[in-house]
């Protein structure tokens, strides 16, 4: 029996994340594609107008990053915890906290203040509210030993009906017509980097935090305390690592960053707050993460992935002639994320046998 050595064993286990995970981007794609044979439509000749478009605009090409700017904070936020296995499902309620914060702070002090100082106010405020949901999950799970994941999905539940409340309050628009707030001034906006196209700093405060936690996750003493609670907690506490300490502060953590989402979409994309906006990017997140195996170089790039998914779908939908219906875009998107996902799991069970392949060489060695 040919043995498989340790560093074999290492380098075969990010093969097979980057052939499962492309496959499975493959696989949606595919089936994506044929869904369109319902509308009586040539999938090819769909996919390459729309393909086209996209890449001769600059419009439509900058969206993709607009798209995929929130969509990092969010993968982010699951796949910090996920370092700590933990289990972040809440992020989409932790970035309705940050947009409260953001609209909130923007609305009283927009105007009244430079963008410059009003800017990281809000950036600062925005992580905090999402850091203040993601602690109170850590501290029931430290606490009370509650289920994270069952807390952190009903705290969704929680935030998102004190911003429906909010919207019919005290954030309400002037007029009282609809349940949105007013837009914010142009003083709170953040600032384009990319002539003719939408994309704002918020895009390179993503790239930023992505680069960011990942320093903090491999660089550093918490990073690795992290880490070594989420490979085995009850080892980390004999070394003197306190176990219900790191579940705070990695929820913490992940919250706001999940919060920065908010500040992302309310000052830099939508300029105000609407009920139910983006409700699917708590669990693109997630998709996101998984694509990137939780390393967070790769959820910039799957970001940029699920962007282009969103962005390809929007464009279709608008071709001429061809009536493409709008659900398109969460169609496309969640039949890649349902790939990757089920890819996620047949990966790790094809690494367990080729871990029990080693073992067994092992064994035999001796």
């Amino acid at each position: 029996m040919r043995k498989l050595s340790d560093t074999a064993f290492v380098r075969k286990g990010y093969a097979d994340v980057l052939a499962f995970n492309v496959g499975a981007i493959i696989i949606g794609l595919i089936i994506s594609a044929m869904m369109l044979l319902f509308l009586k439509q040539n999938p090819v000749d769909v996919f390459g107008t729309a393909l086209g478009r996209i890449l001769s605009d600059k419009y439509t090409l900058g969206e993709v990053m607009v798209k995929a700017t929130p969509l990092v904070f969010t993968a982010l936020a699951f796949a910090f915890t996920y370092k700590a296995n933990l289990f972040n499902i809440g992020a989409q309620g932790q970035f309705y906290a940050g947009c409260i914060a953001a609209i909130s702070l923007s609305l009283s002090l927009g105007g009244r203040i430079p963008g410059f100082i009003l800017i990281p106010l809000v950036l600062v405020l925005s992580f905090a509210a999402g850091a203040l949901v993601g602690a109170f999950i850590g501290f029931a799970k430290a606490k009370f030993n509650a289920n994270e994941f069952l807390v952190s999905m009903m705290s969704t539940y929680v935030v998102q009906a004190l911003m429906d409340f909010l919207l019919r309050t005290s954030l309400r628009e002037t007029k009282a017509e609809y349940i949105q707030t007013d837009p914010i001034s142009s003083a709170a906006y953040l600032p384009g980097i990319l002539p003719g196209t939408r994309i704002h700093l918020g895009s390179v405060l993503a790239i930023a935090a992505a680069i960011g936690v990942w320093i903090l996750l491999y660089k550093t003493s918490l990073g690795f305390r992290i880490r070594a609670v989420g490979n085995n907690p009850d080892a980390a506490e004999h070394s003197g690592i306190k176990a219900r300490r790191i579940f705070i502060i990695s929820f913490a953590i992940s919250g706001g960053l999940a919060g920065m989402a908010g500040l992302t979409e309310i000052n830099g994309v939508q300029h105000m707050l609407l009920q139910n906006f983006n409700s699917s990017i708590g669990s693109f997140g997630i998709g996101i993460a998984i694509l990137a195996n939780g390393h967070p170089i790769g959820i910039i790039f799957a970001s940029i992935l699920f962007g282009f998914l969103n962005v390809i779908g929007t464009t279709m939908g608008r071709i001429p002639g061809l009536n493409i219906p709008a659900s398109i875009i969460d169609l496309i998107q969640g039949i890649v994320m349902l790939c990757v996902i089920v890819s996620y799991f047949l990966r790790g069970h094809v690494m367990q046998l080729r871990e029990k392949r080693l073992l067994m060489a092992k064994g035999g060695s001796v």
